[in-house]
């Protein structure tokens, strides 16, 4: 994640501790798919869900003792995502677990299931974030969930988290189709009262992966991040927002540091310090994704090489397995690079963005996912 908010405004955010770390640990964040089933059909789902019961999902029982080893592991956070994790019936059960075990919980929502009700069980049972995927303005979004009324629904399921007193932000994908509604994305936020956004880039995982949807061009990308950087900064001094986020693309770090530096902005050196002890993306280092059938992957975004499952094998002991070539991989980025990568004088702040697999153990049969925008000059060459 690329704090914007921070890196730009100098202004904290409530996960600095684990965004920067002081001294770099392997203890990662948990994402747990905990279900694959989901009401709606959104185009760009890396999960590949629907509203169908395809795969035997965790009982109550083994997802708690799930829980309960990433626990004892000492992960910070289990954030809970899907499918769609409302239609998990032991939702609540779950969450009230892993928080009297001193994990932070989250949520990964469309919000379209969160009625007043189950925003104060929410509450209840400790949730710290619940973060609300928004595509764009009414038509846009409504076109990428596959059903008319999702907007209005979200917008409704947000207000009930707002007034349960759930610290709450929307997640938006960019893609081809949606990028230049960013503006529009900050103006719902504050029509709304929200004051934390994160901007992901599309990745070709699940649904992502069809014709349908294609990436954001460089053109755009590049546009949207300075209107990102731009509203951030208008919005932070007018006491709108708590944070901005980029995620999904390390290329904007040095991207934001090109733009301080031909500003001569005064935290450019603060932001570039922040940028390395962050270390660029941690697939397979500080992110883990458990499937809702158990088996765990190295981020949220794999689901084609599965490194253990949680019924055979606790939690810790599989992400502490050195035996995996693939994790052996990713956790040495420095060695397993693309070319162009390993000419790039911002490789530190960025690692190459997420590897996606087309097979496994061969760096020939991986690409960096999303693509570099930067152009050549940008990064050295």
């Amino acid at each position: 994640m690329i704090n914007i908010s921070k890196l730009y405004c100098d202004k904290a955010g409530a996960s600095d501790e684990l965004r920067y770390p002081a001294k770099r640990t392997l203890k990662p964040i948990v994402v747990f798919n905990c279900t694959a089933r989901c009401n709606l059909h959104c185009v760009h789902c890396y999960s590949d869900s629907d509203c169908a019961m395809r795969v035997e999902e965790m009982t109550t029982q083994q997802a708690e003792d799930f829980v309960a080893r990433v626990a004892e592991y000492g992960c910070p956070v289990l954030l809970f995502s899907g499918g769609e994790p409302m239609l998990r019936k032991d939702l609540f059960r779950l969450m009230h677990f892993g928080r009297s075990l001193g994990l932070r919980i989250v949520l990964s929502s469309n919000g379209t299931l969160i009625t007043e009700d189950a925003a104060k069980r929410l509450a209840e049972v400790g949730l710290s974030y619940a973060g609300i995927s928004l595509d764009g303005p009414r038509e846009i979004h409504d076109q990428f969930r596959g059903a008319a009324g999702c907007f209005d629904a979200t917008l409704k399921g947000i207000e009930a988290c707002q007034k349960a007193g759930l610290r709450t932000g929307l997640r938006f994908t960019m893609s081809r189709q949606n990028a230049d509604t960013v503006g529009d994305i900050f103006d719902i936020a504050q029509q709304n009262g929200i004051r934390r956004i994160c901007f992901y880039h599309l990745i070709r995982t699940g649904r992502a992966a069809s014709d349908d949807l294609r990436p954001a061009s460089p053109g755009q990308i590049r546009a949207a991040l300075d209107e990102i950087i731009s509203r951030t900064a208008e919005s932070v001094l007018k006491g709108q927002v708590e944070e901005v986020l980029t995620v999904g693309n390390h290329a904007d770090g040095p991207y934001l540091l090109g733009r301080m530096q031909r500003e001569s902005h005064p935290q450019y050196q603060a932001a570039k310090e922040l940028l390395l002890r962050s270390g660029g993306n941690r697939t397979g280092q500080n992110i883990a994704a458990v499937s809702w059938d158990g088996a765990v992957y190295p981020d949220q975004f794999w689901r084609n090489h599965a490194i253990g499952n949680v019924l055979d094998r606790s939690f810790g002991a599989i992400w502490d397995d050195t035996s995996d070539l693939v994790m052996q991989m990713l956790r040495d980025k420095d060695t397993y690079r693309a070319s162009r990568c390993a000419r790039c004088k911002w490789f530190a702040l960025c690692k190459g963005n997420f590897r996606c697999p087309q097979g496994t153990g061969d760096i020939s049969c991986w690409y960096n996912e999303p693509a570099c925008y930067l152009t050549d000059a940008e990064i050295g060459l």
